[in-house]
């Protein structure tokens, strides 16, 4: 079992750490894999490169048993269609996204999540919340702070597999009924419609 993470600064890369080594056993046998990019390659995240130093420290503290169920993935930029590769391998050999954010506008990744139906497990803030509908496409987590809600909600994801799988199939389903191109473009001719009628 995977579950991963992406970005460095506002996802909370090291409360995702944290939880999964103290609040996810052992015994499930999941992995945790954070990936994000290549903190030299993104200009409009000055602190990433701190985050990504953070995480690594904190990683290289943990007892054994837990570093070797942590993976870090700095995925490399340069390259925009291997970049794009790299982060779709990733999330469809994961069996839990997630984001868990301190601040989002629409995340990108949950969307990507939501395509793949995989079960997404964010936070409940900005435009997440838009985008998944608790208990049904996905989890969301009250407080992102809460590190042992984030390991229990980790654990009923990857003990659950017939609820996990459901969850996945409505987070495709929603997304092809919200978020794609012609499904938004309808939207806005409605809108107008309405408006000018």
């Amino acid at each position: 079992m995977k579950i991963t993470n992406s970005g460095w600064s506002i996802k909370d890369p090291l409360g995702v750490l944290q939880g999964f080594a103290r609040h996810v056993p052992e015994a499930l046998g999941a992995h945790l894999v954070l990936a994000g990019p290549a903190a030299a390659s993104v200009s409009d995240d000055p602190e990433g490169d701190q985050v990504l130093q953070q995480v690594r420290r904190a990683g290289a503290a943990l007892p054994r048993a837990a570093r070797d169920r942590v993976h870090l993935a700095c995925l490399p930029m340069e390259d925009l269609e291997e970049n794009a590769a790299m982060v779709n391998a990733i999330q469809r050999r994961a069996d839990v996204i997630v984001q868990k954010s301190l601040a989002e506008g629409f995340g990108l990744t949950v969307a990507e999540a939501m395509w793949k139906a995989r079960p997404v497990l964010a936070s409940r803030v900005g435009g997440i919340l838009d985008q998944l509908r608790h208990g049904t496409s996905g989890l969301l987590l009250e407080d992102p702070s809460d590190l042992v809600g984030f390991g229990r909600a980790v654990q009923a994801l990857l003990t659950d597999r017939d609820r996990t799988q459901r969850m996945g199939e409505a987070a495709h389903r929603r997304v092809g009924q919200e978020y794609l191109a012609p499904c938004r473009l309808i939207q806005g001719l409605d809108l107008i419609d309405r408006v000018a009628g």
